[in-house]
C-alpha cells in the first residue's frame, strides 16, 4: 500500500495541481492520497470523492523563527549576488529604514550576511530555523497528523512559502519523504531561499535542473526530474475547451475583428499597467493601430481596482476580472487565500487560445499565449531617469535575459514602439513562432498532456528508493 500526501499552499498551487489532472493521476499511481491544505478545506468541496482533505492549523511565524530564515534567505542572496542582477535587486528590496525590531534586525542581517555567508553559514541558519519549531504547538499537531497519515511521500507543491517550513521539519523528524515543485520559472535565479531541504525536486525543464544544481549545490542531480509542469495543462484539458463563438458572446467581442489581450501583472511589480492600457487605447481611438478588440486581463493576485478610472475613460475596453474567490482573511498572505474558479481556468484557456495577441510586462503570461504560438509583446517603458516605474531593470534578471536573447517577443521601450509592434504583429501573425516554439521548449521541457501523468508516476518511484 503506498500513500502520498500533497500540499497545497496557496490559490495557484490549488489551479496547478487540483484543477489539472494530478490529483486523478496521483489516486491512479497510489493507493491512497490525502490533502494537506494551506486553504480551508471547504474549497476542495464537489471535486473528488476519495480524497482526504485535511486543512492545516495557520502556521504564525514568531520572531526567532522569523530572524534565522530571514537569515538564510538573506545569505542566499548575498553568496549568489555576485554576476546576478536579479538577486542583486531582490537583495536591494530588503532595505529597509524601519524603526521596528525587525526593521533592526533585517538592517544587522544585512551586514552580517555580507561576511556570513557560505552554504555552511546557510545550513547553520537553517538549523536554526529548525530549532525554533522544536516545542510550538503547530508543530506538535503537524508531527501528529503525519504519524496518524503515515505517507509514504509528502509532496510540497511549491517551495517557498514560510509557513510549509515547519511541516517539512515535522516530516523529517519522522522519516517522512519529502519532494517538492518548483514553483514558477523566476523562482531559483532571482529569488531567496526555499522554505526547507527536501528529498527530491521536480523540476519544469533541463534549463531549470541547471539552474537548481548551480543555486543549491548539495543536491545530488540524481534526486532532480525533468517533468515539465501542470500550470499550463488545462490547455490540452477538454474539460475547458470553449467555442470561439461562446468566448466572443460571453465577453462582447466582434467576431470580425481581431482579438488584443492585455494581460496585467500585479501592482507591486507592475506599476505602469495602466499607462500600457492607454496607449493601446489611445491609439485605437485616434486609428493608429488596427481596428480590433481590445480586452484586459487583471492579475488573480488583486480586485482590480486599481483599474477603475481606466474602465471609465474607455468604455470600448472588455474587462476579464478572473473569477478567483477569497477564502479567508486571517492570514499572513492574504493573497494566497484567492482560489481560481472552474470558470475562471475556461476563460483563462479560451483568452489566450482566441487572442491573436498578447502584450504583458515581462510576466510568465508570455508563456501561456506561447502554448497556443501567439505572438507576445513585453511592455518595458519605465527606466531610472524618465520618472516611470523602472520595469526595465527586470530586462536584466536572468530568466528575463533568455526572453530577451530568444526574440521569441517583441520588447518595446516606448509608445512608439508599441504601436508599431502592434502592427506588425497583427498584419502577421506567424511573425517569429519558430522562435516561439524554441522558446517556450527550452523553459518547459516536456509536452503538456501527460504532465500529471509524470509527475505522479516519479513521486511514486521516489517511494520505493
Amino acid at each position: 500500500m503506498k500513500k502520498i500526501g500533497v500540499v497545497i499552499t496557496d490559490g495557484v498551487g490549488f489551479r496547478n495541481f487540483v484543477l489539472s489532472n494530478f490529483l486523478q493521476e496521483a489516486e491512479n499511481a497510489f493507493d491512497e492520497v490525502v490533502v494537506f491544505s494551506c486553504l480551508p478545506a471547504l474549497v476542495f468541496t464537489g471535486l473528488s470523492q476519495k480524497i482526504k482533505v485535511i486543512e492545516l492549523t495557520v502556521f504564525q511565524e514568531h520572531f526567532y523563527t522569523w530572524f534565522f530564515r530571514k537569515a538564510k534567505e538573506l545569505a542566499h542572496l548575498q553568496l549568489h549576488k555576485k554576476g546576478n542582477f536579479g538577486i542583486t535587486d531582490n537583495l536591494k528590496t530588503n532595505s529597509t529604514k524601519s524603526k521596528t525590531p525587525r526593521g533592526y534586525a533585517t538592517r544587522f542581517l544585512i551586514d552580517w550576511t555580507a561576511f556570513f555567508n557560505t552554504e555552511r553559514w546557510i545550513r547553520f541558519y537553517n538549523a536554526c530555523q529548525q530549532f525554533s519549531f522544536r516545542n510550538k504547538a503547530v508543530t506538535k499537531e503537524y508531527i501528529d497528523l503525519l504519524q496518524k497519515e503515515q505517507p509514504n511521500i509528502l509532496f510540497f507543491t511549491h517551495q517557498r512559502p514560510e509557513f510549509i517550513a515547519p511541516l517539512a521539519y515535522a516530516a523529517e523528524k519522522l522519516k517522512i519523504k519529502t519532494a517538492a515543485f518548483i514553483f514558477s520559472w523566476d523562482n531559483l535565479a532571482s529569488k531567496g531561499r526555499m522554505a526547507a531541504d527536501f528529498d527530491y525536486y521536480l523540476v519544469w525543464s533541463d534549463l531549470m535542473q541547471k539552474e537548481l544544481l548551480q543555486f543549491y549545490t548539495k543536491i545530488p542531480a540524481r534526486n532532480v526530474e525533468v517533468v515539465g509542469t501542470p500550470q499550463f495543462e488545462p490547455y490540452v484539458m477538454e474539460q475547458y475547451k470553449t467555442t470561439k463563438e461562446d468566448f466572443c458572446q460571453r465577453f462582447d467581442l466582434d467576431r470580425s475583428k481581431p482579438i488584443v489581450c492585455f494581460s496585467c501583472g500585479d501592482s507591486a511589480t507592475s506599476k505602469n499597467d495602466e499607462l500600457y492600457i492607454s496607449c493601446i487605447a489611445n491609439a485605437m481611438n485616434a486609428k493608429i493601430i488596427p481596428d480590433c478588440n481590445l480586452i484586459v486581463r487583471t492579475s488573480p493576485a488583486e480586485d482590480g481596482s486599481r483599474f477603475l478610472a481606466i474602465k471609465n475613460q474607455y468604455p470600448f475596453i472588455k474587462w476579464n476580472f478572473p473569477k478567483w474567490k477569497l477564502s479567508r482573511e486571517n492570514h499572513q498572505q492574504v493573497w494566497s487565500q484567492r482560489v481560481p474558479t472552474i470558470e475562471d481556468v475556461k476563460d483563462l484557456r479560451a483568452l489566450i487560445e482566441f487572442s491573436d495577441l498578447n502584450i504583458n510586462m515581462l510576466s510568465t503570461m508570455s508563456l501561456d499565449f506561447m502554448q497556443f504560438d501567439k505572438p507576445v509583446i513585453n511592455t518595458v517603458f519605465g527606466n531610472e531617469s524618465n520618472g516611470l516605474y523602472d520595469d526595465q531593470r527586470f530586462l536584466k534578471y536572468a530568466h528575463i535575459v533568455h526572453v530577451v536573447n530568444s526574440r521569441a517577443t517583441k520588447i518595446v521601450k516606448e509608445e512608439a514602439s508599441l504601436l508599431k509592434a502592434i502592427k506588425d504583429y497583427l498584419d502577421h501573425l506567424d511573425s517569429d513562432s519558430e522562435k516561439r516554439k524554441a522558446f517556450q521548449s527550452m523553459q518547459i521541457g516536456k509536452p503538456l498532456a501527460g504532465t500529471s501523468k509524470r509527475i505522479a508516476e516519479k513521486l511514486l518511484a521516489w517511494t520505493n528508493r
